[in-house]
């Protein structure tokens, strides 16, 4: 069973049926350090676990970018809104190292979802699981100021700081790289 089988079947328990049928649309792929899993504009079509590795999801404008999330191994992931409405991306996402990852095409997903039960809840856990997520990233970004924000990422994912740049955590923190410098600095 592989890393992504495993994942859903935690999510919500999959019968051999479903596992098996699963396991039969799953597609492999490496992603170099600087590829592009999604651009901004494409329709998102897949759902992905990172099996090693580690990606971003980002928007940008002209001038700034603003990463939303790090998704290292054992994550899964998509672009909510666009896999879901089958609508242009308003996020990259981008992969930070050289990834290897586990993707699964919406249609088929689709499919599993109507045929099985259990692929349905697992889906629908997986949504309440990236919503929860999203309302805490919200929260924490409208009430909480730089310092807190940069706490609470080294409580929750100090095993990142060696794997990204500082300018990468100043864009997640939504700070410039100075005021992180000047917060690292008072530690």
């Amino acid at each position: 069973m592989t890393s992504f089988s495993l994942f859903a079947n935690q999510l919500a328990p999959l019968t051999p049926a479903a596992s098996e049928e699963l396991e039969a649309q799953l597609k492999d792929k490496v992603f170099k350090k600087g590829d592009y899993l999604l651009k901004k504009g494409q329709v998102c079509r897949h759902l992905y676990f990172i099996d090693h590795g580690l990606v971003k999801s980002a928007f940008s404008n002209e001038t700034d970018e603003f990463i939303m999330r790090f998704f290292p191994e054992n994550s899964m992931l998509t672009i909510l809104d666009s896999y879901l409405k089958e609508i242009p991306s308003l996020y990259d996402i981008v992969a930070l190292e050289e990834t290897s990852a586990t993707m699964i095409a919406k249609k088929k997903m689709d499919e599993l979802c109507v045929k099985h039960h259990c692929m349905e809840k697992m889906m629908r856990e997986l949504v309440s699981l990236a919503a929860i997520n999203m309302m805490a990233r919200i929260s924490e970004m409208l009430q909480e100021d730089a310092t807190a924000r940069y706490r609470n990422f080294l409580a929750e994912q100090s095993q990142l700081l060696n794997r990204i740049s500082l300018g990468e955590l100043a864009k997640y923190l939504g700070i410039t790289h100075v005021s992180l410098s000047r917060i690292r600095a008072k530690k």
